[in-house]
């Protein structure tokens, strides 16, 4: 049998790297979101596997910058990030507490799972809970949302897609 430690300072990292904001949702984090994929150390300091939630997604060179200075501010350097893009990533990484979060902050959370990626033919409200809503634009504020209007609130909302 061949074990494999974990260093105790792990759990430490993956808390620091909880707490680093998306900048379109602050809201959630990128551990929320599920995009750190991995966080290791070897001799040399540590690794951290990194997913955007596109290939495109502009904020990528923002979010591994904020990686290294979150994580070397505390000492644990030096820390190389690396972009993972396959799998690329889903919606099914969010957390649960995370799409709870992302309704309360206005967002409709992502409906399904990213294998039956379809829009779906309706999505609950954000603000009122009805699932009598409309799809207006499945474009919204970002290219993952799209635009939504309650038609017993009448607010417009974003729904984010499930991807």
């Amino acid at each position: 049998m061949n074990l494999t430690l974990t260093p105790p300072q792990t759990r430490e990292v993956w808390a620091l790297l909880s707490t680093i904001s998306d900048p379109e949702i602050p809201v959630l984090t990128i551990t929320d979101l599920g995009m750190v994929r991995s966080v290791k150390h070897d001799g040399r300091g540590w690794r951290i596997g990194f997913t955007p939630t596109y290939s495109g997604c502009p904020a990528t060179e923002t979010l591994m910058a904020e990686i290294r200075t979150v994580l070397e501010s505390r000492g644990y350097g030096p820390v190389e990030v690396t972009v993972q893009l396959h799998p690329a990533w889903t919606t099914d990484w969010m957390s649960p507490d995370a799409r709870r979060r992302l309704r309360e902050y206005g967002i409709s959370p992502p409906v399904g799972h990213s294998c039956h990626a379809l829009m779906p033919e309706r999505v609950r409200c954000p603000r009122c809970a009805s699932v009598q809503t409309q799809l207006i634009s499945e474009f919204g504020s970002t290219a993952c949302k799209a635009l939504w209007r309650c038609e017993s609130c009448r607010e417009p909302f974003d729904y984010f897609k499930c991807i």
